[in-house]
């Protein structure tokens, strides 16, 4: 056998251990929920289900079995109404949705009853007024993140919603954002950010720390005490918040070959959940050994 011919061979090999690899670490265990343009979904520590869905510019709120539990929205400007709903972040008490059109941050308690909301219509001073939000994420702190989509920015407001810093600007020198499309924050409150083909890393000050070259273009990005999830239009990649936390950045690569694009991952448990524009699919999810 000639040289050429043994390296294909070897590569053969590789590939179908890959494949194996990845059967024996995703398992199909169905679907849940009916859609028309989902865009994004979170997933409470309480283990509801809230997803986005920017056809109906309604925010809807399910269980793990697929029941229905509540349904807000609508397109319009008032309280609980929507205009292009484009991210929504909870935690366990409370619900946060990035109403992107109307330039604010709707938050709502876990029941999805309204509380009150950061609009770019109230912010006094210019510099830090946000225009199109796409996406929002609380800290442990209480303070409140916003991508800044048409400023290619991050700016972080405390729990009263007074300014604190901006995160990634034009002025951030090598670590400024370009085309930043999510973000999130990790247990030890780093913020990840997406801006394709790279993740950037920032601690909550604003300070760039690294960029994270990955293996295939992210669009989307999830984080929980235990797992960081990271996907593109058809892959996903798995790392543990704790390997993260200790520099050891080997991530599991899954390519699920789904008929429809991928548009948001969350690992809760041992599951992974997957949202398309329809539905959502989940997998059992064993870590190999």
């Amino acid at each position: 056998m000639s040289a050429t011919a043994i390296k294909y061979y070897l590569l053969f090999l590789l590939l179908i251990g890959a494949n194996l690899s990845q059967a024996q670490n995703l398992i199909s265990s169905g679907s849940i929920g009916s859609f028309k343009v989902a865009k994004s979904f979170s997933i409470s520590p309480a283990g509801y289900i809230l997803v986005t869905d920017t056809s109906t510019n309604e925010l809807i709120k399910i269980d793990t079995l697929g029941n229905v539990i509540k349904v807000i929205g609508g397109y319009g400007w008032q309280q609980s109404t929507f205009d292009d709903p484009t991210d929504v972040f909870a935690t366990t008490l409370n619900v946060y949705v990035s109403d992107k059109n109307n330039n604010r941050i709707q938050f709502f308690d876990k029941d999805l009853n309204f509380l009150s909301q950061l609009a770019a219509e109230n912010i006094t001073d210019s510099r830090y007024v946000f225009n199109y939000p796409t996406c929002s994420a609380v800290s442990n702190q209480g303070d409140l993140f916003v991508l800044d989509s048409d400023n290619n920015r991050i700016l972080k407001f405390n729990i009263r919603g007074e300014y604190q810093v901006t995160i990634g600007s034009f002025d951030a020198g090598s670590f400024s954002l370009s085309n930043p499309m999510n973000f999130a924050i990790t247990r030890d409150a780093k913020l990840l950010v997406v801006d394709p083909p790279n993740i950037i890393e920032f601690d909550q000050f604003g300070n760039g720390i690294k960029k994270i070259k990955f293996p295939f273009v992210p669009i989307n990005i999830n984080s929980t005490t235990q797992s960081i999830t990271v996907n593109s239009k058809s892959q996903i990649a798995i790392f543990s918040n704790s390997d993260f936390e200790q520099g050891n950045f080997d991530p599991v690569i899954f390519n699920p070959k789904l008929d429809q694009e991928i548009m948001d991952t969350f690992l809760f448990g041992s599951k992974l959940y997957i949202l398309t524009k329809s539905s959502i699919l989940i997998y059992n999810y064993v870590k190999s050994k």
